[in-house]
């Protein structure tokens, strides 16, 4: 999505692989079992596309930030790599997932573990949820010591100790919502969902990232607030196209099963969409057979397209970004962010399913 150079990764693979290999060591002088949950903890924060590190890295360098006397910037960007990946293994506990990428996640590793020594269903959930909380717990502690070791300045490292603070209480807001909303009959309102996405996923995945690499540029609070505003919405849009992936995308795009999201009937803004016109009793009862195959995934794909609720979440989507192009033509960014927003928005332009 973004390009950083080839260099800059390899500083960001060589950061993570410190503290997941300081993990693994520490975590097998404790016992097998410990070591077991050492080694999968370390595999959920391993490949992906490094996403938020490379924003980290992106925005120091729009900012005019010098690498070569910036050695705080790496453990920086890897702290919100692992911030990702304890997010994304609570995340899926909290939706009973038990495979990432197709291979079996902490939950899932932790479950055939109990299988393994004999345990029945109940322990194998209660050992998967249990490996699953821990794993997380682990992951958000490491994000925090990177920053709280990173060789930065002790003004900067309590800005980012901010950032930080904000991206987990927002996330958990943002998760806690996100549950509660799949709580009864009501369907929540267009906005509320639209504020979840904001809360879950665009404030730590573009907002934080973006602010910290500024942040260790030196960027004034002016340019930090213009920034963090632009990269707000651009994640919001991600956010969506993301839905509409999950709804309409292929194996490809998606990375699982097509019709992933309506299988697991998740609320999301595209089916508010879909609530508001009069199409929606057709809408509601294709999404209540959806569960049961991939026949029915497909009828209730045809009857959102049918209602405009795709169209219309794609108008909102670009509607999104122009605000976001918007919010980049502030007078006080640099060049080179203004051009960096500008790739965002077109990539996550790019990923709507069309």
């Amino acid at each position: 999505m973004i390009r950083i150079p080839d260099a800059a990764r390899r500083e960001i693979d060589d950061a993570l692989e410190l503290a997941l290999g300081r993990l693994r060591a520490r975590s097998a002088a404790l016992g097998e079992s410990a070591a077991a949950l050492g080694v999968a903890t370390a595999a959920a924060a391993t490949g992906g596309k490094k996403l938020r590190p490379a924003l980290v890295v992106a925005a120091f360098e729009s900012f005019g930030g010098d690498i070569a006397h910036t050695p705080g910037l790496w453990r920086v960007a890897a702290a919100f790599e692992l911030l990702h990946a304890g997010f994304v293994v609570h995340d899926d506990l909290i939706d009973g997932d038990v495979e990432r990428r197709g291979v079996p996640n902490v939950m899932g590793a932790f479950r055939e573990r109990a299988r393994a020594r004999g345990g029945d269903d109940a322990d194998a959930t209660t050992l998967g949820a249990a490996a699953a909380v821990l794993a997380g717990d682990l992951l958000l502690f490491e994000a925090t010591r990177l920053i709280a070791t990173a060789p930065v300045p002790a003004p900067q490292r309590a800005a980012l100790f901010v950032l930080l603070d904000d991206a987990l209480l927002v996330s958990a807001a943002g998760e806690l919502a996100d549950v509660e909303q799949s709580i009864g009959d009501d369907l929540p309102p267009t906005s509320s969902l639209l504020r979840t996405a904001r809360d879950k996923t665009a404030f730590y995945s573009f907002q934080a990232p973006l602010a910290a690499g500024a942040l260790l540029a030196n960027a004034s609070e002016d340019q930090r607030a213009a920034l963090e505003a632009a990269g707000s919405e651009i994640g919001i849009a991600f956010q969506l196209a993301d839905d509409l992936i999950g709804t309409f995308g292929s194996r490809a795009q998606a990375g699982r099963e097509p019709g992933a999201d309506l299988r697991a009937s998740k609320r999301t803004p595209l089916i508010s969409l879909a609530a508001e016109t009069e199409w929606w009793p057709q809408v509601a009862s294709a999404l209540a057979l959806a569960p049961t195959g991939p026949i029915a995934i497909r009828d209730a794909q045809r009857e959102l397209a049918a209602s405009g609720a795709r169209e219309r979440a794609v108008e909102l989507i670009e509607a999104t970004l122009r605000s976001a192009r918007g919010r980049a033509a502030d007078a006080s960014l640099p060049r080179d962010a203004v051009v960096l927003l500008a790739t965002l928005a077109a990539a996550v332009e790019e990923r709507i399913p069309r």
